[in-house]
């Protein structure tokens, strides 16, 4: 083992250390870009195990991307034995779901060996279900694909898609209208597409609290990456988990919100004060990267777009050399 140890404190600054040390209840931490996010996640679990006494099995980390995870679990692996962070369940959102789905395929369902549509294989679906509405029109197609993906981000089922659609649009129309008929045939078919892996918990989740229930004595700790970037479907998946313990640590910035086209909602940040009203709210805003000077063009520019949670970004890197602007 490296000395690379949670209680090797003084590669910490003061509200980092704090954020790694805060178990009383869900915690935010804001942190701007370069201030040691990941340090603080890794070192949180650490602590969670070797202080704290969780077991590595009963906590689980998420984020958005497998590269992400990736380079999560290999700073753990420095900070860490193997004996310690057996179990330790660090993984995309996605990769949660489906090892939720797996388990509980029976409930769901589903037959053991089930396949997962990924985009192709959903378009080729969908089109074959729209022939009669709009023929082989591509662009109507991949449009439906989209509307239906989205309702799913948004946790809108068929039944509320037919409620809330347009007359006046017909693409929009057909797709709410092929969405019940989309979510059969996956059924039939034993399978169900990206999108499924965190609605279908969610689902689950709530149509069976036993099973909720049993899931969370499972993840009695919770931390989440890039938390800007959820969806609706998403944040209910965190809620649900979460439950009344709050056992809960979220680390995001509204600031760096880049996923809305695929219905990431940066006001989850601030749904979290409502529906977990004791969450302590802790600012990373110590920057790592970068020098005072272009921090502070960045804090200048960023203050001209709305904001959930107000920071500035500072830096012990020097002043720097003078901006300049280049034209492409």
């Amino acid at each position: 083992m490296t000395n690379d140890t949670p209680s090797n404190s003084d590669r910490l600054n003061p509200p980092q250390r704090e954020a790694v040390r805060y178990i009383d209840g869900p915690l935010l931490v804001l942190a701007g870009a370069g201030s040691g996010k990941t340090r603080v996640i890794t070192r949180k679990i650490a602590w969670l195990i070797q202080e704290c006494g969780i077991s590595a099995r009963n906590i689980a980390a998420v984020t958005f991307t497998n590269k992400a995870a990736r380079e999560m679990k290999a700073r753990v692996g420095k900070l860490l034995d193997g004996k310690q962070s057996r179990g330790l369940q660090i993984s995309t959102f996605h990769t949660l779901g489906l090892n939720i789905i797996k388990r509980e395929l029976a409930t769901l369902g589903y037959k053991p060996r089930f396949s997962i549509y990924d985009s192709v294989d959903s378009l080729a679906l969908i089109k074959e279900l729209m022939r009669r509405d709009l023929g082989d029109d591509k662009g109507a197609v991949e449009q439906v694909r989209w509307c239906i993906s989205r309702w799913k981000n948004d946790f809108i089922t068929p039944e509320q898609a037919l409620e809330q659609v347009v007359p006046d649009d017909p693409v929009t129309l057909v797709a709410a209208r092929l969405y019940e008929e989309y979510t059969r045939h996956l059924k039939a078919y034993n399978a169900f597409d990206f999108d499924d892996l965190i609605m279908l918990p969610v689902l689950l989740f709530e149509q069976h609290p036993e099973v909720l229930e049993r899931w969370r004595n499972t993840v009695r700790y919770l931390l989440v990456d890039e938390y800007q970037d959820t969806n609706a479907t998403q944040y209910r998946l965190v809620k649900l988990l979460t439950g009344i313990r709050g056992a809960l640590t979220v680390v995001g910035d509204d600031d760096q919100s880049i996923y809305a086209w695929r219905g990431a909602n940066p006001e989850n940040l601030a749904r979290l004060q409502e529906d977990f009203p004791s969450l302590r709210v802790i600012k990373l805003e110590q920057n790592y990267r970068s020098m005072a000077r272009i921090l502070k063009a960045a804090n200048q520019l960023i203050s001209n777009n709305p904001h959930l949670f107000e920071k500035r970004l500072w830096s012990e890197l020097g002043y720097g050399d003078p901006l300049r602007v280049i034209q492409a």
